[in-house]
């Protein structure tokens, strides 16, 4: 079953990525265009939660859904992270620290795949928490302004981003650490 529900709602997250470019390069205002790239990327963002509830619910769970779904996670806050240091939003090293930690760990849980030694880089919560904190900092700085006349976006996604890369580093750290025995013994 490769066409399943949760993995085409996967594939939202990729085929979203032009969109949320593109809506900066629309003639409306800076105000509209963050609020459509706002709401684009936390229905997309959503997303994430849904086929995975769904494929698990419709029992229609498979080894592409697996492997597709942190991918377009991925590709959704790298992208996004893009876009924004791009506007000037968010600052180039700490999308550069949350970019480089996505590619290493990506490469690290190839490579223990390949040798047998998944589980020392199961997803922990440390990960959990650097999601959720991207999560919610991304569609914040998009945002740009004022939410309900009492919350600072651009300051709030500032704050959270840099928590983000935080946490970024520090899970980093907590999965190298936990393939460093597995890593000494195939690095050679």
């Amino acid at each position: 079953m490769l066409w399943t529900i949760p993995t085409l709602m996967t594939l939202t997250r990729i085929v979203a990525i032009p969109f949320i470019l593109l809506v900066f390069y629309m003639p409306i205002s800076m105000e509209m265009k963050n609020l459509c790239a706002t709401i684009m990327f936390i229905v997309f963002a959503l997303t994430d939660w849904l086929d995975g509830y769904l494929a698990r619910r419709l029992n229609q769970t498979s080894a592409f859904g697996a492997f597709l779904d942190p991918v377009a996670d991925k590709f959704l806050v790298c992208a996004s992270l893009l876009v924004l240091v791009h506007l000037g939003r968010a600052d180039v090293l700490v999308s550069l620290i949350i970019i480089g930690r996505e590619i290493a760990i990506s490469a690290l849980r190839e490579w223990m795949a390949q040798i047998g030694a998944s589980r020392s880089v199961a997803v922990h919560m440390l990960g959990k928490l650097k999601t959720t904190a991207q999560m919610v900092a991304i569609p914040f700085l998009f945002f740009d302004g004022q939410l309900f006349g009492l919350i600072d976006t651009a300051l709030w996604g500032f704050v959270l981003i840099w928590i983000a890369g935080v946490l970024t580093v520090w899970s980093m750290v907590y999965y190298l650490r936990k393939a460093w025995p597995d890593i000494l013994k195939h690095a050679q």
